[in-house]
């Protein structure tokens, strides 16, 4: 049988570097061709939460996490061939340097053959960009790089001297001018959350559009090739309806927010329905037989959590009727009796878990891992820059990518799971069903085949 194709133009949005731009300029030029009528598909490679925010906001348009490791060639293949069969052009932004990793940017990009645009930030530089770009294009044989994106450019002498000293090979697709009004804001863990800048994000998006405009990056888009994408050889997984007559609540606010998509659809796709609610405003539990406490930003709204003495409660009620609940990261920082913010202030939680959080300043803890949990393996990634102690004895640990040292702690308390990682569900939906279901059998050690052809 054939297997089906679909064509459609892609570019690759990579840097040498962390903080060289890459959001900003996949953001505005989505929202460049958005406002051109055109459907755009936006990437995001890797385990990453704020960025795919930023550019759904721009684009209009679901944007899913891709990593070759936590969710599989197939998964990855899908997405992209699905990708092609409705939009105008499929943008993907990196992570990190286009190298870093394992598997890296340039790993995916190679793997379905998307030609790079290297952005990098030349300020205080000139004809040395193009010595940096002409070495990344250099340094594999299996990538493809269209070109350069100099980012903030301070003149057009500027642009100049870079465009003269490049190869005649890596053409200067635009020189994007030094402008604050198109930067994006941070903090801690990355970008600020769309939600919380909504109307800045609107005014940032709309003057990168100009400037990419007006920097000729819409011709360059037009001489690109379309990239060939193909379905999956092999079928993924049949997702059975294993949460079938389940209602799963949701914690989404402000201060839970770091959600894959894909797991919210995969939920549903076993038959559970979802309730949304939010641990800061609510003073009730949705009617719901689980619990999903997600990752997010707790520390900055610990006092309103502290504060919200009836939803503390309902969590506890939920927590005492042996009532499954999956708290990742911030919902494992929730789940503890305090939590000191960054103010060093010591703020009540909801006591479900021994031990105490706190703050840590910038120093962090990343990288990708297996939990090891009861119902089975599922692939993730920790990244958090605060610290639990005086926490009980973990069950388990998560199992390090490439190093040998156990990962994060995973504790359960009662129908309680509780780790810093944070689980990228369709790795393995069987393990993941078994954690939210209220069947006794929970605890039952499995190996499910998601699992096993996942990791191929």
């Amino acid at each position: 049988m054939t297997t089906p194709t679909a064509r459609c133009p892609a570019l690759f949005i990579a840097a040498p570097a962390s903080g060289q731009g890459k959001t900003t300029v996949t953001a505005g030029l989505a929202r460049l061709l958005r406002n051109q009528g055109k459907v755009v598909r936006v990437f995001k490679t890797g385990p990453d939460y704020l960025d795919p925010q930023i550019l759904a906001q721009a684009s209009g348009q679901p944007v899913d996490q891709l990593d070759l490791w936590m969710a599989g060639e197939a998964y990855c293949r899908q997405r992209f061939y699905d990708a092609a069969c409705e939009a105008d052009l499929i943008l993907v932004e990196g992570a990190m340097g286009l190298f870093d990793g394992e598997p890296s940017s340039a790993d995916l990009a190679a793997l379905f053959d998307i030609p790079m645009a290297i952005i990098m930030d030349v300020k205080g530089m000139a004809q040395t960009a193009a010595a940096l770009v002409s070495g990344l294009a250099s340094f594999r044989d299996d990538i493809h790089i269209a070109g350069l994106i100099a980012n903030a450019c301070g003149s057009a002498r500027h642009r100049e001297l870079i465009e003269d000293a490049l190869p005649v090979t890596i053409p200067l697709l635009a020189a994007v001018p030094r402008d604050p009004a198109l930067s994006l804001p941070e903090r801690h863990l990355g970008l600020v959350q769309a939600a919380e800048i909504r109307e800045d994000l609107e005014a940032r998006f709309e003057a990168a559009a100009k400037a990419l405009e007006a920097a000729g990056l819409l011709e360059a888009l037009a001489a690109l090739p379309p990239v060939t994408f193909t379905a999956p050889q092999e079928q993924l997984v049949v997702v059975k309806p294993l949460l079938k007559g389940h209602t799963i609540g949701v914690a989404r606010d402000a201060a839970f927010s770091f959600i894959y998509q894909a797991n919210l659809d995969l939920l549903e796709q076993m038959g559970a329905t979802l309730r949304f609610f939010s641990p800061l405003t609510d003073s009730h539990l949705p009617e719901c037989d689980a619990l999903w406490l997600p990752g997010g930003y707790p520390e900055l709204h610990a006092q309103t959590l502290a504060d919200n003495g009836a939803m503390r409660s309902a969590i506890e009620a939920f927590y005492r009727a042996d009532k499954p609940i999956l708290a990742e990261c911030g919902g494992l920082l929730y789940c503890l009796e305090t939590l000191t913010d960054y103010d060093d202030i010591a703020h009540t939680m909801l006591g479900l878990l021994p031990g105490q959080g706190a703050m840590r300043g910038r120093r962090g803890c990343q990288g990708m891992q297996t939990a090891e949990l009861p119902e089975g393996p599922v692939r993730g990634h920790a990244h958090h820059r605060s610290m639990a102690e005086g926490t009980p004895e973990p069950i388990a640990h998560g199992r390090r990518q490439r190093h040998p040292a156990p990962g994060e702690a995973i504790y359960r308390q009662k129908r309680l799971t509780a780790t810093y990682l944070h689980l990228f569900f369709p790795n393995n939906p069987d393990a993941v069903a078994r954690l939210f279901s209220v069947s006794p059998a929970y605890c039952e050690p499995q190996h499910s085949e998601a699992f096993t052809h996942a990791a191929q």
